[in-house]
């Protein structure tokens, strides 16, 4: 096939060769100009290309695949967190709050939203970042311990058709490949940021500004790289208490205030907007070190720590004025002829101190013979990790008084991972096998005790307390085919055997321990490509994946009095999906044309509801019957359309993903999955006349979505809600000195107010000064 000056673009990217087996398009939004580097070539959706850092990928991924190099980073995305490296791909939404959000940037693909963050996988260089501890909105993959400065390449592919990764893989696997240079390198960056905020009661200006610096050097068989990174942030209002109107008992108790802004819910019932009681002011340091020795030309072993430590202070602010204009925090009061009683808790006070370790080890050949082989170690240390919040109200809490310590030092997750391929015919050869053996286990230690404190005081009785660990033993394979000159297939098969332990749910005084859960699933995987001509490649993809439950849906919930639980079921069963692509391919010389029919069966999906068959009804995570999901994607990227220097890269993503049976809450059937919208569309387009100047228009797109399973939330408009949104982002760069880069962004410039429970950031503004050397 010939070569694209699409795939010479990539060339130029990458130092070593890499083979991948692609369902997909080749890795990049909109890939940079030709610069008559290394050759690519293409066959059968396999793409050989040479150039920078090796993926810890398998070398034959049987799925669609996309991506973003460190350049289209640099001129493109306006990336102050390296979650924003994803922002323009097709079908992907990071649900990022604020700079530096630590704690709900979580991940929505195509068929899972963003209250399933368990149902993708984000790495960097082959270490596990995702956070399966849990499965919900504080359970994201730790973004933070990736700087946008580290970033060589993010490889995204879509769907769990690899035998290699685990069934969380059914929406999407993330591969962060991040710098180890080839010779003495140094970098510095400062930024800074800016978002007037206008929403409710709240008329304010919050502004951040990040330093980093990095330094690395190879010398002989040694490579080195070093980064620091400082944030210091503050987000917008995220939380806001409220009373429906209804709620109130109309009459004249209380003290009356003024200042509660009427609005409607999500459901479009009248209710009171109180004031705001979540708004961050976080200050993190990130610390990368990567060390790596080459024994010989093939063998490589490379040791990763990342450091990590945040304080961060959330502040509430009261919108309810008595008659002398003061703030009102508590006790009862009478907005407009009804009196609604202030809880301590409604404008709640917290401090949180963490300090996480990630520790990674490896050692692989590449060799491009008959074997290749990886072992591989990572860590992920909850070191420290206390939340403090008060249990008083304010102004009182300030001070101190009552509160609440939330501890869960001890937890985390390890890996180890054995990988091997064989080429029995060499690299040209008609089959390539991969396959391996991991283990990763998972451990949650979360404690609650109350203080007389909660600022400095000492942990006294305790309040509650969840244990657990998980476990999952892999063993896969798979082997992929040249059958024809024209054909190509791979088939692969994923053994699993995954086990629950040491399960405790504990209040005050009673602690229940769970039974031991072990249990073993087999998960086939199949992908053809045919070479319809020089133009088209068609391709076919087919894989089943059993996603676990996690810890925290197995455990973590709550005792009553009497010792039965509640908001948690140790016996959930895990989420069994099988996924379907089809995919027509078109080389169109200067960019590439991808257009995708994706399906999925989902059984047992895990959501939080309320089972209305039993008496009284119960809330928690509970297995929902069946969900089914059919959709089409259309990607297209190109370099040097219409002129030289302008590169573009578009997405268009219909998707109809609907609840067929859930015999626990019957009232969900046949309305959509949360989360998941009908429509959703990216463009970006970077005009780079010279080498000196680039000028980015990027343009995100999603429809209505519900966060509800009977879709009852109607208004998305609303604090609470999720609505559809359209938002465009502007970026411009110049090159000062070959050295020194300066660059100034707007995130969101059309001011679009939207929501996903909380309310995104409004029109932002960004500065940065870049310094290379």
């Amino acid at each position: 096939m010939r070569k694209s000056r699409m795939a010479l673009a990539v060339a130029s990217a990458f130092p070593l060769v890499l083979t991948f087996t692609l369902t997909g398009a080749v890795p990049a939004f909109a890939q940079t100009t030709d610069r008559g580097a290394n050759a690519a070539v293409k066959e059968l959706g396999v793409v050989t290309i040479t150039g920078g850092q090796p993926t810890s990928l398998p070398t034959q991924i049987p799925t669609t695949i996309e991506g973003v190099t460190r350049e289209q980073i640099e001129h493109a995305i306006n990336a102050t967190d390296s979650e924003d490296a994803l922002k323009y791909l097709p079908s992907l939404l990071v649900r990022k709050r604020y700079i530096g959000d630590y704690n709900h940037a979580v991940l929505s693909t195509r068929a899972s939203g963003t209250g399933n963050p368990a149902r993708s996988m984000v790495f960097a260089d082959g270490i596990l970042l995702s956070n399966y501890l849990g499965n919900g909105p504080t359970n994201a993959p730790r973004w933070m311990l990736v700087t946008p400065e580290e970033i060589e390449r993010v490889d995204v592919l879509y769907g769990p058709f690899s035998a290699a990764y685990a069934g969380n893989s059914v929406g999407a696997v993330v591969d962060y490949v991040t710098r180890m240079p080839t010779q003495f390198e140094a970098h510095g960056k400062v930024s800074v940021q800016h978002q007037p905020f206008d929403l409710y009661g709240t008329n304010a200006t919050y502004a951040g500004k990040q330093v980093s610096a990095s330094v690395g050097n190879k010398n002989g068989d040694w490579s080195w790289f070093l980064n620091f990174n400082k944030t210091d942030s503050e987000g917008q209002p995220l939380t806001f208490p409220t009373r429906l109107v209804s709620a109130g008992t109309v009459g004249s108790v209380g003290t009356p205030v003024t200042g509660a802004v009427l609005g409607n819910n999500r459901s479009n019932q009248p209710w009171y907007l109180l004031g705001t009681a979540t708004q961050y002011h976080t200050q993190q340091d990130h610390i990368k070190a990567k060390i790596a020795y080459d024994f010989s030309p093939t063998v490589r072993a490379a040791y990763t720590l990342g450091w990590w430590h945040n304080e961060s202070e959330g502040r509430p602010a009261s919108y309810l004025r008595d008659a002398n204009g003061n703030a009102v925090y508590g006790g009862t009061v009478n907005i407009n002829g009804r009196s609604y009683t202030l809880a301590p808790t409604d404008f709640n006070v917290s401090n949180e101190n963490l300090t996480h370790f990630m520790h990674g080890l490896s050692v692989k050949s590449n060799t491009k013979g008959a074997f290749d082989w990886e072992v591989a170690a990572s860590l992920y240390d909850y070191q420290t990790d206390t939340l403090r919040a008060a249990t008083v109200a304010l102004p009182a809490a300030l001070t101190g008084g009552a509160g609440r310590i939330v501890n869960s030092k001890g937890t985390g997750w390890n890996t180890l991972a054995a990988k091997g391929t064989w080429r029995p015919d060499g690299l040209q050869g008609a089959h390539t096998v991969d396959f391996g053996l991991q283990r990763d286990s998972y451990q949650l230690r979360t404690v609650e005790n109350a203080t007389a404190n909660w600022i400095n005081g000492a942990a006294g009785a305790r309040n509650q307390a969840f244990n657990g660990d998980t476990q999952l033993l892999g063993l896969w394979a798979q082997d992929t085919w040249k059958i024809a000159p024209q054909w190509k297939a791979v088939l692969g098969a994923r053994a699993e055997r995954w086990s629950a332990s040491n399960g405790q749910t504990g209040n005050a005084t009673t602690t229940v321990s769970h039974p031991v859960r072990n249990e073993t699933y087999v998960s086939p995987k199949a992908a053809v490509a045919y070479q319809a001509n020089d133009l088209w490649v068609l391709k076919a993809s087919t894989g089943r994946a059993v996603r676990m439950p996690t810890v925290a849906e197995l455990y973590q919930g709550g005792v009553s009095g009497s010792g039965t639980l509640i908001n948690n079921d140790p016996n959930l069963k895990p989420e069994k999906s099988w996924t379907t692509e089809l995919t027509a391919e078109r080389d169109m010389g200067n960019g590439l044309l991808r257009l995708t029919a994706f399906f999925e069966r989902t059984k047992d999906a895990l959501y939080s509801q309320t089972n209305v068959l039993v008496t009284p009804n119960v809330t928690n995570v509970q297995n929902v019957d069946a969900i089914r999901t059919k959709g089409i994607e259309l990607s297209y990227q190109a370099a040097n359309v219409f002129v030289r220097g302008l590169e573009l890269g578009s997405s268009l993503t219909w998707t109809d993903s609907k609840i067929k049976r859930n015999d626990k809450f019957p009232a969900s059937v046949g309305k959509w999955q949360p989360r998941i919208p009908e429509w959703r569309a990216t463009a970006v387009a970077t005009y780079r006349p010279d080498d000196k100047w680039s000028y980015t228009l990027g343009a995100r797109y999603s429809g209505r979505q519900y966060s509800t399973l009977d879709n009852t939330d109607v208004n998305g408009f609303a604090y609470q809600g999720a609505s559809r949104y359209f938002t465009t982002d502007v970026r411009v760069r110049y090159q000062i000195t070959k050295a020194v880069s300066a660059a100034v962004g707007i995130d969101n410039l059309n001011n679009y107010r939207f929501w996903n429970f909380h309310p995104y950031p409004q029109r932002s503004y960004l500065a940065e000064l870049k310094v290379s050397l």
